[in-house]
């Protein structure tokens, strides 16, 4: 294991409650992510500092850009909707889990442009009913037959987009399975069992080396995993909760990670008072573009 020599620094000072959801929008050089808590989608351009945000109808949990770039795929709280920035106009498209109490929580879309999400449970402490799902590009919802979750995190593909990698981050473990766009997941697996005494693997993403680079929950840390699974490098991030990390900038050699406020006492917001910002980092790797969801509103 190699401990990255410089930490994340401060990007964007956001302080958000639960900031998520990172997106590198390679088309307009900027970064996307949600404040999960405060029903949020935020945009920063790097090259101009400009920061701008919209508000959502309901918590917004994870989204997609789409292909045709006018659109952004939301993943509600409740449902999966298609948002259009210009206009502020929200279209439904269906509820998930009506009959539950879950919502929405990670999302990413597989090499072939559909939109792999999972579920959180509501409850205190949360239970292992929430399912994952992938929305097609004809907009057909199907269930995967994977393990339900408590908290569903981790959603990343390996660069041929053969390994689907994914978490219930209440286990503290990832797991992967073999997987095709146009089939269900077969051979599931562990592939992580987290060896530090503290933190949860959160958001995730895969660079170019196939290596998936882990947000650890309460570890302070983001933590890079070859594609057997051995941690090969660190990042420390000066705050207890990252959440989510993509791969942006002009060559795809910046890593940016969200981060959370929530859940932490005074003390520790006094001891990082940047704590819900977005850092970035220069890794020595590069990522990945995002594969932008293929499917149109009707």
């Amino acid at each position: 294991m190699k401990a990255i020599a410089k930490p994340a620094g401060l990007a964007v000072d956001a302080r958000h409650a639960l900031g998520e959801g990172a997106h590198w929008a390679h088309h307009e050089a900027a970064l996307y992510w949600t404040d999960i808590e405060g029903a949020r989608l935020w945009r920063h351009t790097p090259a101009t500092g400009v920061t701008d945000d919209w508000a959502m109808p309901e918590r917004l949990a994870t989204f997609a850009i789409c292909e045709d770039a006018r659109f952004v795929l939301l993943g509600l709280a409740s449902g999966l909707a298609f948002f259009e920035p210009a206009s502020g106009v929200v279209r439904p498209i269906t509820d998930i889990e009506p009959g539950l109490n879950t919502r929405l929580n990670d999302g990413k879309c597989d090499r072939a442009g559909n939109f792999v999400f999972g579920m959180k449970d509501e409850a205190a402490p949360p239970q292992p009913v929430g399912g994952f799902y992938r929305l097609n590009a004809d907009l057909r919802v199907e269930r995967l037959p994977l393990p339900a979750a408590a908290i569903a995190n981790s959603i990343a593909f390996s660069p041929d987009g053969g390994t689907m990698y994914y978490c219930d981050s209440a286990t503290r473990t990832i797991r992967c399975c073999d997987y095709a766009p146009d089939a269900l997941p077969t051979a599931d697996r562990l592939f992580v069992r987290l060896g530090d005494a503290r933190g949860e693997p959160d958001g995730a993403a895969v660079d170019a080396d196939g290596g998936l680079w882990s947000a650890h929950w309460g570890g302070a840390c983001v933590v890079r995993y070859d594609a057997s699974g051995h941690e090969t490098e660190r990042l420390a991030v000066p705050t207890t909760q990252p959440t989510c990390v993509a791969f942006g900038g002009p060559l795809l050699d910046t890593l940016y990670v969200t981060s959370a406020r929530i859940d932490l006492d005074a003390a520790t917001l006094a001891s990082e008072p940047h704590a819900g910002g977005v850092f970035a980092a220069v890794p020595g790797r590069r990522g990945l573009a995002d594969t932008r969801f293929q499917g149109m509103p009707r």
